[in-house]
């Protein structure tokens, strides 16, 4: 059974008492989380490729793209918690990927880590969240909706990764709650291959506060009544509201900013854009 949770002002609970898993622990978002968690009075747990040792809970080791290390690092996250009430899905990695270049080793690692991983924990966790009849917040992404152009990958990967949260939501809707997060982006080392690419987003999207973020992420995980979807920003729960239900405007404003970009030479320099940039000089 889940532990005794006090309800707060402005129909959320109280931290104090839950246990969480959060993967990506050791990254920008996931480390700012988990601190803040614990901090309230939460018991957090962290998985991490990679963890600094300088985290404010207790993190794994773990590789997500591996079945036997999502196991032993689950195992040992779930016996440390003494159960789960919320998993936060919020391992992921962008990276250069054009739509019209054949999927390499690029997309590969974008789809294994973004998708495939997202499924391997949270399956991992299934029997633990329904037994406390948990919750499951989805880090997305707000490209899951809307797609931006040179980087095919990352949001193919979180349009998927929000299907697999709605299968799930179904499958689990009699025991388990489970919300998708849609923040744009926030200034990390998430975003260092894309520029290294001379594919750099500036000017394509907004960065967001890392605290903004990391509060949409803390009302997915305590709202009393829990919700489907939850956006970041107001700006971003328009463009939402846009990708789901003007879709062809939100293509057509996005073509406008792409041509913009290209016009100004923002990706004469990049070898994957180059088919982009020649179209768009060959219609002048």
């Amino acid at each position: 059974m889940s532990r005794s949770v006090l309800p707060l002002p402005g129909g959320r609970r109280s931290p104090a008492g839950l246990r969480v898993l959060i993967t990506g622990a050791s990254g920008t978002i996931g480390r700012e989380l988990g601190a803040r968690l614990t901090a309230a009075g939460a018991t957090v747990v962290g998985l991490d490729l990679a963890p600094s040792g300088e985290e404010a809970f207790e993190v794994i080791g773990c590789d997500v793209t591996d079945d036997a290390s999502v196991a032993a690092g689950v195992g040992k996250a779930l016996a440390s918690l003494g159960g789960l009430d919320i998993l936060v899905n919020n391992a992921g990695i962008g990276g250069p990927a054009p739509a019209e270049l054949a999927p390499g080793a690029e997309v590969r690692r974008q789809l294994e880590i973004n998708l495939l991983g997202t499924w391997r924990v949270t399956a991992a966790c299934v029997d633990a969240l329904v037994e406390s009849r948990g919750r499951v917040v989805m880090v997305a992404s707000r490209m899951a909706v809307m797609q931006l152009p040179l980087a095919a990958a990352y949001g193919a990967s979180k349009r998927a990764m929000v299907a697999y949260a709605d299968a799930l939501r179904l499958e689990l809707a009699t025991h388990v709650d489970v919300t998708c997060v849609y923040p744009s982006a926030v200034r990390s080392p998430i975003h260092d291959s894309t520029k290294a690419a001379g594919l750099s987003l500036e000017g394509m999207s907004t960065y967001e506060s890392l605290d903004g973020v990391v509060d949409a992420i803390l009302l997915a995980c305590l709202a009393r009544r829990a919700r489907r979807d939850v956006t970041t920003t107001r700006k971003g729960a328009v463009e939402f509201f846009l990708s789901r239900h003007l879709p062809a405007l939100t293509d057509r404003i996005v073509a406008r900013t792409l041509a913009a970009r290209t016009a100004t030479g923002a990706f004469d320099a990049a070898e994957l854009a180059a088919g982009v940039v020649r179209r768009h000089r060959g219609r002048a």
